[in-house]
């Protein structure tokens, strides 16, 4: 199934010819809609380049000379960073979306076998040497997809692969449904990104991402993803464009450089305290009707809101135990 992603970062839309390559990379902060589309809240950095290849025969595949194209980074600023998370908390809570992660697209044009822009990935050097090869014969023949929304609006169609990309691409027909999975998920995913039928493709490979504080993940690598990689790329039907790491959930911040830092900020702290409300409310709603059908006659919402942020998650936790104990009767 594919998405919306709404003014998607330069890295996830990386190309090249047989003059030079995109190099670079962007981290975002991500929202999603009660569709789960994506939505770049805000760029954290943006730096890319174009690398322009050597003219001489022999060399046609070396770097001669780089040109920075875009560079917007807060990432080494505490407070430029601190005002914008703020300003997309609140962004994010009037909009009606969801705070969904920190997402990474990192372009290394499969210039070499370092594959060290997602450490946290072990690949054969097969299946390296293959993306390497498939990037210089896309490049030769300019065979990269223009993506992009030509509406107007600057958007992109994404779409989740994977064994496990039930863990990336949630299961919820709304907000409510969303926000109570995403409510206690930790974790990242990390993969490739490719290009086909107009679309942007990306591929899990790996992810520890839980939705339980108690779960532990065992690390994994995709084989079965990864064959179908191979066979896309030997069929050119995708395209190899860049690395992708997703952190989910709002403790995706703790992964910033500068989260020490900013993290005892008395507005940050505010911000984070109205999200917590506002997801609240919505988690509250989607359990509601259970809650009352066992307390009739109890004014819920009130006590719910006078309750202490550790009394409401239990109240939480309660209410979707409830409602699990009633599906399983009902299913029986």
């Amino acid at each position: 199934m594919s998405l919306d992603f709404f003014n998607p970062p330069s890295a996830i839309l990386a190309s090249g010819s047989k003059k030079g390559v995109d190099i670079g990379g962007s981290k975002l902060i991500v929202s999603i809609d009660s569709n789960h589309n994506f939505y770049n809240e805000g760029l954290i950095y943006t730096e890319m380049s174009w690398a322009a290849f050597y003219e001489e025969k022999g060399l046609e595949d070396q770097i001669d000379t780089f040109t920075t194209t875009e560079f917007d980074s807060i990432r080494e600023n505490p407070d430029a960073l601190n005002d914008a998370i703020i300003k997309t908390i609140y962004q994010i809570i009037n909009n009606r979306k969801i705070f969904y992660g920190i997402a990474d697209f990192e372009v290394d044009a499969f210039l070499d076998a370092n594959v060290s822009v997602v450490p946290s990935l072990k690949l054969d050097y097969k299946i390296i040497n293959k993306l390497m090869e498939a990037h210089k014969t896309s490049r030769e023949k300019e065979l990269f997809p223009n993506i992009l929304n030509e509406e107007g609006v600057r958007k992109i169609k994404i779409e989740f692969q994977g064994t496990k990309r039930d863990n990336i691409h949630l299961k919820g027909s709304n907000l409510e449904d969303l926000i109570n999975k995403l409510r206690l998920a930790k974790g990242f995913a990390v993969g490739l990104v490719c290009t086909s039928r107009n679309a942007a493709n990306l591929y899990i490979m790996s992810d520890n991402i839980v939705f339980n504080k108690n779960e532990f993940p065992e690390i994994y690598i995709d084989e079965e993803n990864i064959k179908i990689i191979e066979y896309g790329i030997k069929k050119k039907i995708l395209f190899p464009i860049s690395w992708f790491r997703l952190d989910v959930g709002i403790r995706s911040l703790e992964t910033l450089e500068l989260w020490n830092t900013i993290k005892d900020n008395s507005e940050l702290n505010k911000a984070l305290s109205h999200y917590e409300r506002y997801i609240n409310a919505l988690v509250y709603k989607k359990f509601k009707p259970v809650a009352e059908s066992q307390k009739i006659g109890v004014n819920l919402e009130e006590d719910f809101y006078t309750m202490t942020p550790k009394e409401r998650k239990r109240a939480l936790k309660d209410m979707e135990e409830a409602i699990k104990t009633l599906t399983e009767h009902y299913k029986d």
